[in-house]
């Protein structure tokens, strides 16, 4: 009686292993749910300051802005020889800057903040001078209206900007210098 017993149990586990496995659904789709409400929030917001950079961009006829792959805008103010090389990856750059809300008002000047020295794509600098030192040529001088996630995002700087505040730099490059290893 019990050999049977064995073969049938053993018949019956062969039989359901050959079944394909339940897949896994999510724990708690409270969080995915969160996620996406963000993406869209994140997607608002850009959009709504893509909308005043433009209110800016009309206002300010006499500037010629251009629109980076970035998300940034930038206008020319000094202009430099343009047989000057951008700045390459592993460069050392010399910047001094301002920074203004989008009303023109003055947060930090340049002799606040100093000049900022750093290598071109190699050192964790705002994104926003990272990226601006990029398009600029020694002796150039650009304003920048920079959205706030390349900023100071959603913590702002604790004193003078704000959460998620875009913002107007005016940066000029100061120098250039090819690093030897």
């Amino acid at each position: 009686m019990k050999c049977p017993t064995l073969i049938l149990l053993l018949w019956a586990g062969l039989l359901g292993a050959c079944q394909k496995p339940n897949p896994r659904r999510p724990i708690n789709k409270k969080q995915q749910l969160f996620l996406n409400q963000s993406a869209q929030r994140n997607k608002a917001r850009i959009a709504v300051e893509q909308e005043l950079f433009e209110q800016i961009r009309k206002a300010e006829p006499e500037m010629v802005y251009q629109n980076s792959n970035k998300g940034f805008w930038y206008a020319m103010v000094e202009k430099a020889n343009v047989t000057t090389p951008l700045p390459q990856k592993g460069q050392e750059v010399v910047l001094s800057y301002r920074i203004e809300d989008l009303n023109k008002n003055v947060l930090y000047d340049e002799k606040s903040l100093g000049n900022v020295r750093f290598l071109v794509d190699q050192e964790d600098y705002l994104p926003a001078l990272r990226e601006a030192a990029k398009v600029l040529r020694v002796g150039q001088k650009a304003v920048f209206l920079f959205p706030s996630y390349l900023c100071y995002g959603y913590q702002g700087d604790f004193e003078k900007i704000g959460s998620n505040q875009p913002l107007r730099f005016t940066i000029k490059l100061l120098s250039l210098t090819k690093i030897t290893s």
